[in-house]
């Protein structure tokens, strides 16, 4: 073996000459005694390679789970055709996300507690819980899946109730999916299996006092199979095909089962530019297919269509327009509801103290099976000012129009001023 001094020196050589140099293993510990070097140990070291879209840098200390959380108080002052209210609300939500060598997963709670002006009771509007994943199976191959659940209730006099209805009813919901996405060259292909699950509580009316709605809960099985083809680095053109499956509890007054098959077909074009634009359109068909004989088939035309555009990180604007076939829901008649929605919005960030937002919505429903209808449209406009890191102030305007052809019309102006306290 050639003498330390020696291979020291020609160790340093090879460097300047720009060559690899072999790692030695130290024969020896600190204290004298012979160690295993554990860089040499069988199956350790070398390590596999990992793809770069895969490595998950691990900082020193870094905690398993990222919490943010957040608890908001605002009042809301609302003026509608059926009278005025103030509402009180408190509304606390939290994240916590685990970014792992494997999946990511995040876990997210939200809740609102509200205290009408007139009333000493606190009423809960909504709670969710909620539960995402992710995990890449190898470079072309991803899947993720979700479980959530939640409970709301609208408040009394609210702006998006029938006036017929003096006290809402609850509603229970769960979902479940598993979806898994893969490119075979120039092809992606997506599969979408879901399972939903909503349960209505009674309600209060004026003209049929407490009504029943469990004839409305129901179960949703659902499965969704998208093809696309990635005709430029740009433009994707893709065809999707859904089934879905409702299952509804009972029969109702009627006594006629409900149950019912969704089957839809729609085809579009999507494209992407450098996370500056992504839009996409489609269009289709659906189908409604009862298993009871009388209450017939319903078909309809799909439109989707959706844009985001973000020209500089200070500006952001979304708009979407989406068909959607589904039970009709508590209070309503008929046996289906088909509901074009439209929505858009605006982000802009002054500087970063303000932030500005604005949003426009707008619903059309026929409800299939009764001739009743119903046309929604909504303006709002608010602002963010961070007073601090932790601390931000919020304001917001919004108008809300609703007019049914059975329970007839409702306007209605809200304005509400708030503070949040952040992580």
């Amino acid at each position: 073996m050639l003498p330390r001094t020696l291979r020291m020196r020609l160790c340093l050589a090879l460097l300047a000459a720009g060559a690899s140099v072999p790692v030695f293993a130290d024969p020896s510990g600190p204290d004298g005694s012979r160690v295993d070097n554990e860089r040499l140990r069988p199956g350790i070291y070398p390590a596999a390679p990992v793809p770069d879209a895969f490595a998950v840098p691990i900082e020193p200390g870094h905690p398993p789970l990222d919490i943010d959380w957040s608890i908001g108080l605002r009042g809301t002052y609302t003026q509608a055709t059926s009278g005025e209210t103030f509402v009180t609300r408190l509304t606390p939500q939290f994240t916590a996300t685990h970014d792992g060598s494997l999946a990511d997963i995040v876990f997210s709670g939200s809740a609102e507690l509200a205290k009408p002006g007139t009333e000493d009771t606190i009423a809960i509007p909504a709670i969710r819980l909620g539960l995402t994943g992710t995990m890449a199976l190898d470079r072309v191959t991803t899947l993720s899946g979700h479980a959530a659940i939640g409970l709301t209730r609208d408040l009394p006099g609210g702006p998006n109730l029938q006036q017929q209805v003096l006290t809402p009813p609850e509603i229970a919901t769960a979902n479940f999916g598993l979806g898994v996405d893969r490119q075979f060259g120039l092809v992606n292909v997506g599969v979408d299996l879901g399972a939903d699950r909503t349960v209505y509580g009674p309600s209060t009316r004026l003209d049929t006092g407490v009504t029943d709605n469990s004839s409305q809960n129901h179960w949703t099985l659902s499965g969704d199979l998208r093809v696309g083809y990635q005709v430029t680095p740009i433009f994707e053109l893709f065809t999707q095909g859904g089934v879905a499956r409702d299952l509804f509890d009972s029969s109702g007054s009627s006594g006629v089962s409900a149950n019912a098959s969704n089957r839809t077909l729609r085809a579009g074009i999507a494209g992407s530019w450098n996370n500056v634009l992504a839009a996409s359109v489609s269009t289709g068909v659906g189908q409604r297919v009862f298993d009871a004989d009388g209450l017939g088939d319903v078909t309809t035309q799909l439109y989707g269509a959706s844009v985001s555009f973000t020209p500089d990180p200070t500006w952001r604007m979304t708009a979407s327009l989406e068909t959607t076939m589904a039970p009709p829901g508590p209070d309503t008649a008929g046996s289906a509801r088909i509901q074009h929605t439209a929505l858009a919005n605006v982000d802009y960030t002054v500087n970063s103290w303000l932030r500005l937002r604005a949003s426009a919505d707008w619903s059309t429903s026929q409800l299939v099976g009764s001739a009743e209808t119903e046309n929604r449209f909504g303006l709002g406009a608010g602002a963010d000012y961070n007073v601090n890191v932790h601390t931000a102030l919020t304001a917001d305007y919004g108008f809300a129009h609703r007019n049914n052809s059975t329970t007839g019309q409702n306007d209605s102006h809200q304005v509400s001023l708030g503070i949040t306290l952040s992580r």
